[in-house]
């Protein structure tokens, strides 16, 4: 990588002033901004994240997210990181191949309530690291067995945090390079066998982002180009810096992410996409009267065939276990992923009449689309089709205000009462629009469990 081409990398995300940006993206922002916390919050409800929270929980001065406890900075980001990953419900990206916002806001959160900075530096730092992460993502091809999680993330972490401080280019440049080496070595395993180690990856890469700050802020230094280094030769090896630059502070790639309304991995949404196209126009058959259903899809959607997912992670990595459980319970929210849905014998069953094949043509169809065809034949030999290319929620196939809503109400309904959930979206897009200071929004983010 050459150095100007570091260094402008470094300007863009010093310089970035949020209030400088279209009306538009600054509206979006707002639903990354809701979409992510609500990620969190329902995240912050399940077991495992309560027990984690009840051992790290100590400490003051930034919020830990659903629970209405303070606790130290890194810590904060960390919890709060991890909680956003657990349900799969959160923002991605399909040009990074993954979730830029949960790598981000809780880094840039906690460092921003620590250190009582305004809307602005926060705003501005959310959507600099959110760039600065998901460009490096598209930039590079990460090695086939490794996870995105807890890569690119790290840096896109960093730069948030170098942006809240107010770092000049030549630090965030430092910082660039200093939490490229704070990168980890994630397995994509963890997620196919429902290893929960797996949703810790995005937290550390919040807590990574946090402490490489502080580390530069202290003397440290990194690699000359720890970009090229890393995404050039070890995690991947290719590194295009033309993708990395490619209409740099004109085209957001904040503005060409994806909500998600089915609650697993992306990679089953053209699958499941599919299936609700064809129970719109028919009554899909019940699961004792189905022989076999065959899914064709692109490569990596096909390499989530597990039919007997041991927890409710692998199960939202698993293709057959998404159709299976779609069927049965006539929905693929988050009712559909739990432990009663992965022990339904009912389910249990229909997923091992599911075949999912790979089509090289529908692999060359990626990023712009993530494809599947779905065929269900019935026990007469009738026989439904259904197929999808650009998945729902895309932004050239993006759901409407009012489902994201539904799904913001949805998600923070396991922590929060109705009328303080609503308050809360409101005041995240006041905050979003200019309307609202930082404090007053965290003082509604604050709000502890519902009796």
């Amino acid at each position: 990588m050459k150095t100007e081409e570091l260094d402008q990398l470094s300007h863009f995300a010093s310089h970035l002033r949020y209030q400088d940006l279209p009306a538009e993206v600054q509206a979006h922002t707002g639903w990354v901004l809701a979409d992510t916390l609500a990620s969190i919050v329902a995240g912050s409800a399940e077991p495992e994240m309560q027990r984690l929270n009840a051992v790290m929980g100590l400490g003051s001065g930034a919020t830990l997210i659903g629970t209405g406890q303070q606790v130290h900075a890194e810590a904060a980001a960390l919890l709060n990181g991890t909680a956003g990953t657990f349900l799969e419900m959160d923002e991605g990206n399909r040009f990074s191949r993954g979730h830029p916002a949960i790598h981000v806001l809780p880094a840039a959160l906690a460092l921003s309530e620590v250190h009582g900075v305004d809307a602005e530096p926060f705003l501005s730092a959310l959507v600099v690291g959110y760039e600065v992460g998901s460009r490096i993502g598209a930039a590079s091809q990460l090695r086939g067995a490794m996870h995105p999680h807890g890569t690119w993330g790290t840096i896109g972490a960093a730069a948030a945090c170098a942006r809240v401080l107010g770092s000049q280019p030549n630090t965030m440049r430092e910082t660039i390079n200093v939490s490229s080496s704070m990168t980890t070595a994630t397995s994509k395993r963890t997620m196919l066998e429902g290893g929960l180690v797996r949703n810790v990856y995005a937290g550390l890469s919040n807590r990574n982002g946090v402490l490489a700050s502080q580390l530069v802020a202290c003397g440290f230094t990194g690699e000359r180009d720890g970009l090229s280094s890393l995404f050039g030769e070890i995690v991947s090896e290719k590194f295009d810096t033309t993708i990395l630059l490619c209409d740099l502070g004109s085209d957001w790639h904040l503005m060409h992410n994806y909500f998600k309304l089915h609650s697993c991995c992306r990679y089953n949404h053209g699958t499941l996409d599919a299936l609700d196209a064809m129970a719109a126009l028919n009554p899909l058959p019940s699961a004792d009267r189905i022989a076999r259903i065959q899914v064709t899809t692109y490569h990596l959607a096909a390499e989530l065939n597990d039919p007997a997912p041991r927890n409710t992670l692998a199960a939202k990595f698993s293709v057959p276990f998404a159709v299976a459980t779609r069927i049965v319970h006539q929905s693929s929210a988050l009712s559909s992923f739990t432990w009663e849905a992965v022990r339904d014998p009912r389910v249990l069953a229909l997923a091992q009449k599911v075949d999912i094949a790979e089509d090289p043509d529908m692999s060359r169809r990626l990023p712009n689309e993530r494809p599947a065809r779905v065929v269900i034949t019935d026990i007469d030999g009738r026989q439904w089709t259904g197929e999808a290319g650009v998945n729902r929620g895309d932004d050239a196939s993006p759901y409407s205000e009012e489902e994201l809503t539904h799904k913001f109400l949805d998600l923070t309904g396991r922590v929060w009462t109705e009328d303080h959930a609503k308050q809360v979206l409101h005041a995240t897009h006041q905050l979003c629009t200019g309307a609202l200071t930082l404090v007053n929004w965290l003082d509604l983010v604050k709000a502890p469990p519902k009796p």
